[in-house]
């Protein structure tokens, strides 16, 4: 009888874990970028942003400048890390002094979202001209949804 009330226990504290990382992985995330950047087809510019799915299972991600000048929404696709990461992050490909947002991944998710490249990485990805090339990574603070 104890080892059975144990086992519930048990469960009941997993469930209520799983349940507040689901409900984690719907909060949107801030970020400080200090530089201009593109996401989609949209070049931002720099600023504080919010970032977040447009719904619970959508492809679709939003990026929205936090004092409305500048906002973009871009197909992304399923990814999955090695590792669970433990901070919230945006991953930028960086070619020269361009900066395009490449994946967003949120701190306890081992899924994360990779967006889809625009027509203008594409094309700096086939030209010769721009040799520099890297990736820089900005972590991300997790926000309460609006109401």
């Amino acid at each position: 009888m104890k080892k059975r009330l144990l086992v519930m226990a048990g469960l009941l504290v997993f469930a209520s874990m799983a349940a507040t990382q689901v409900v984690r992985a719907d909060e949107p995330m801030l970020v400080n970028i200090p530089f201009a950047f593109t996401a989609g087809n949209a070049t931002l510019p720099a600023g504080e942003y919010r970032v977040e799915k447009l719904d619970g299972n959508s492809a679709v991600v939003l990026i929205r400048c936090a004092d409305a000048k500048a906002s973009a929404v871009v197909l992304s696709n399923a990814t999955q890390a090695n590792e669970t990461p433990s901070q919230s992050k945006l991953i930028f490909k960086r070619y020269d002094n361009r900066y395009f947002l490449s994946q967003v991944w949120r701190a306890g998710s081992i899924r994360g979202r990779e967006l889809m490249k625009s027509r203008a990485e594409k094309e700096i990805t086939q030209s010769t001209r721009f040799e520099t090339k890297g990736e820089v990574t900005l972590l991300a603070r997790l926000s309460p949804a609006r109401p």
